[in-house]
Formats: C-alpha cells, sequence, structure tokens
C-alpha cells in the first residue's frame, strides 16, 4: 500500500518551487475576544496582507473564548499568537504584530521588492 505524499508539491523531488509571488500563505490568528492587543493584531494582520499578499493568503480566526479546544490543541497559551500554516514550515508569533518588517523576517515572506531575503 502506498502512503499520502503530505508535503507541499514543490517540496517533492523533480517540482519547481513557485516564484514567490505565486506562494500562497495560510494563517491562523488566536485571539481573546475584543481585547484591545487581539484587535491590533487582527489590523496589522490584514494591513501586512493588503499591502504585501494581496490575494495570496487566507486567515482563519479563533477566538479562545469561543474555541478554547482549538487553541490546546494547537499549543496556544497566550493571545494573540499567529500562525503560519502555509506553506510549510508552520511559524509561530505571538503579540501585535506591529513591526511589518519584523513580523515579515519572522514569517519568512518575501521582500516588498520581490528580492530574496538575507539571513542575519
Amino acid at each position: 500500500m502506498r502512503s499520502a505524499d503530505s508535503s507541499a508539491p514543490w517540496e517533492r523531488p523533480g517540482t519547481e518551487v513557485p516564484a514567490p509571488d505565486r506562494v500562497t500563505y495560510s494563517f491562523r490568528l488566536y485571539i481573546a475576544g475584543e481585547a484591545v492587543n487581539s484587535a491590533q493584531a487582527l489590523a496589522n494582520l490584514h494591513a501586512l496582507c493588503r499591502e504585501h499578499l494581496a490575494g495570496r493568503c487566507s486567515i482563519d480566526i479563533v477566538d479562545v473564548f469561543r474555541e478554547p479546544e482549538r487553541a490546546l490543541a494547537d499549543g496556544i497559551f497566550m493571545t494573540p499568537t499567529l500562525l503560519r500554516l502555509a506553506p510549510q514550515p508552520l511559524r509561530k508569533i505571538v503579540g501585535t504584530l506591529g513591526d511589518a518588517q519584523a513580523l515579515m523576517q519572522v514569517l519568512d515572506l518575501p521582500a516588498p521588492d520581490g528580492s530574496a531575503r538575507e539571513e542575519s
């Protein structure tokens, strides 16, 4: 019996890596109701997607007050917490997401000019 390959198509041998401007990003933002920090994180994430990932991202918002089991399943103990689910590997960042440059670096997003990021 053959097992299913759960890796992304471009991670399989013999396939090409998509251009940075064609990669689709999937995020999950854990918030705590209408807390100020949660509202700031959501606004900052929307701004990042609008300005740098237009049409190439999806955002799943999870309110830990309404769905605590989802937070526990993902190991979330503080809010706001952002997960980058795709492309792999998973990335996690906690906070209001206010520093766009740092956020882009932590989430390994392409630079605004389309060039590759330098490792520091």
